[in-house]
């Protein structure tokens, strides 16, 4: 097992992979910027140090975390998601330095970052796909074309992306057109590569995941599966274990396939198959996510496995000690993301002071976050603060559960997307289980809810503001 363990990354992963360690008996080291020198996981963690330069660049630049790593002696990386995560330079240098990555081969991270690529090894591996192009494409001719063989809706994406961004959805060839550079630029920005794909549109599919965990000797297995569809602009709000739709005859076909993909790229570690399913049950393999998800917790939950420490010890080279037929699906996980965020405001990030936190409590309910009161919550980063997750025995049970403490959850001084939550668990429609991935899209009243309103908060806002203004 490692002696010592470098953390790169922050927020509230930062604190669940510190948690992890400390169960292991493993030293941490935690990287801060100047904005993060508050937070929590800096606290935690058994040394910190200063990175920078900027608030983000310093999380961003390999050569420096790989540099600190050898200078304060770590013997293992773990990269959290985001940032760094799926960027396999980081796995590469750690590989010639001798320092062990948490997390697969650089190899098998590039192949399966670049998402033709992914798609026709997938494809070739057995696993169905969306009808689509099989290389990337640099010009709007040849995307014509594709689109043409294929049939509209199309959707456009980045070769080398992912989270939705470079993603447009085109209904016919005008749309195209006026998409395209668009999605290629966005793209270069986001991933350094312009470089685009075009794969059919499905239009309301449900968003489905399988997590696969695999050791170096060969042995692979899957946790079952996730249900990601209550997404804004293909941005996951709301997760569950398991999913609704699927039996168990269905559950068991898409996780052979799952694992079989992760074989057919020698892939080690944590990793995440993505699917969509359409309204005939139809299935199409979307791509591979090479890290651990900030949904990971509702596996978690519903298999007793935790996947964090799962990672740290098959990147120290421990032989998996479950099998398939080990794995057992147990009631019912949701997961609610809350982000400091005013949804009636476009969901504007909404960086400020904590004012005042009280997280919820009780049988089956677990927060990962990263705030406290009086915490100030940085305008640089992503506005997720903190995850509520609950645990049920049956969907009704589960579903009381997340309502209840959504309504305990009260977090002041900044907006947050909690009522908006509160909102999207109490409809009718969610309740009994209808929803795709259009389920926000649809239902624009989710928007219609009142704000508790305390005079504190107006006032701890205009103190930001003045202190902000001052350089306090």
């Amino acid at each position: 097992m490692f002696n010592k363990l470098l953390v790169a990354n922050r927020g509230e992963i930062a604190s669940r992979i510190i948690r992890a360690c400390k169960e292991l008996g493993i030293a941490t080291v935690a990287v801060y910027s100047e904005a993060d020198t508050t937070s929590l996981y800096v606290k935690k963690a058994d040394e910190s140090y200063l990175i920078g330069p900027g608030p983000v660049e310093g999380y961003l630049n390999v050569h420096r975390i790989i540099d600190l790593a050898l200078k304060v002696g770590v013997d293992a990386i773990h990269p959290g998601y985001g940032f760094l995560s799926e960027n396999p330079k980081l796995p590469e240098l750690c590989e010639q330095k001798g320092i062990t990555f948490v997390g697969p081969k650089s190899d098998a991270m590039r192949l399966m970052g670049n998402k033709v690529k992914a798609r026709n090894i997938m494809k070739e591996a057995g696993l169905p796909v969306l009808p689509g192009s099989d290389e990337g494409i640099n010009d709007v001719d040849t995307a014509l074309q594709t689109a043409n063989d294929i049939g509209y809706p199309v959707m456009i994406k980045a070769s080398c992306g992912g989270g939705g961004r470079g993603l447009r959805i085109a209904k016919n060839e005008k749309e195209l057109i006026n998409g395209f550079e668009t999605a290629r630029s966005e793209s270069k920005i986001a991933f350094g590569n312009s470089e685009v794909f075009i794969e059919k549109y499905i239009r309301s599919p449900h968003h489905i995941e399988f997590q696969i965990l695999a050791d170096m000797y060969g042995n692979i297995i899957h946790l079952g599966e996730r249900d990601c569809s209550i997404q804004r602009r293909h941005q996951k709000i709301v997760e569950i274990a398991p999913s609704l739709i699927l039996n168990d005859e269905e559950r068991k076909l898409i996780g052979e396939l799952s694992v079989k993909g992760a074989r057919a790229v020698n892939y080690t570690n944590a990793g995440t198959m993505e699917f969509l399913i359409d309204e005939k049950k139809n299935f199409y393999f979307l791509e591979m996510n090479t890290r651990i998800q900030v949904e990971h917790p509702v596996t978690e939950e519903v298999t007793g496995i935790d996947l964090v420490r799962k990672q740290i010890e098959i990147a120290s080279g421990k032989e998996l000690n479950i099998i398939q037929d080990d794995i057992a699906l147990r009631g019912y996980a949701i997961e609610c993301r809350i982000n400091a965020e005013d949804p009636k405001n476009n969901f504007l990030p909404n960086a400020g002071r904590v004012t005042a936190y009280y997280s919820p409590g009780g049988i089956g309910v677990r927060i990962d976050g990263a705030i406290y009161k009086d915490y100030v919550i940085p305008s640089y980063y992503d506005s997720l603060v903190a995850k509520l997750i609950v645990r049920g025995m049956t969907w009704k049970e589960t579903v009381s559960r997340i309502e209840r403490s959504l309504g305990e959850f009260d977090i002041r001084g900044v907006k947050t997307t909690i009522p908006f939550l509160h909102k999207i668990i109490r409809d009718e429609d969610f309740i009994n289980g209808n929803f795709d991935t259009r389920f926000i899209e649809k239902k624009p009243y989710l928007l219609e809810y009142s704000e508790y309103k305390d005079p504190q908060d107006v006032v701890a806002a205009i103190s930001a503001v003045i202190a902000a203004h001052h350089g306090f």
